[in-house]
């Protein structure tokens, strides 16, 4: 089973051992070789500490010309969507703005007579 995009293979838990079978191919300097059984992905495991040293995922197979068509239609309108909430957002941006300044403007004028007082130097 080969799963698009960059999902991580799902760890075997109980049951899902069964029928399991994990090729790996040990190498003289103490590094094994391991292809995932889950995403078919190589990976280069050092023996001595167990920590991955690199991953490599399987070449993707080429799909039909109607199916990228397909994904670069997807990816359009997703682009759409995308800029028009930004241009939604825009919109509003200034309005938002504006009451900020007038709210900060009616605290300044409350505290008019009072002098200045530096916040880090509350100590």
């Amino acid at each position: 089973m080969v799963r698009k995009g960059r999902q991580r293979c799902r760890p075997f838990r109980g049951s899902d051992r069964a029928g399991v079978v994990v090729q790996s191919k040990a190498m003289s300097d103490g590094r094994f070789n391991v292809k995932c059984p889950c995403c078919e992905a190589v990976i280069l495991v050092d023996s001595a500490t167990g920590a991955v040293l690199s991953h490599e995922e399987p070449k993707k197979q080429p799909t039909s010309f109607d199916e990228l068509l397909g994904g670069l239609d997807k990816q359009k309108q997703m682009r759409e969507k995308i800029f028009e909430q930004e241009m939604s957002s825009q919109k509003d941006r200034g309005r938002i703005l504006e009451e900020k300044f007038k709210e900060a403007m009616k605290k300044a004028g409350d505290s008019e007579g009072e002098p200045y007082r530096n916040p880090l130097d509350m100590d």
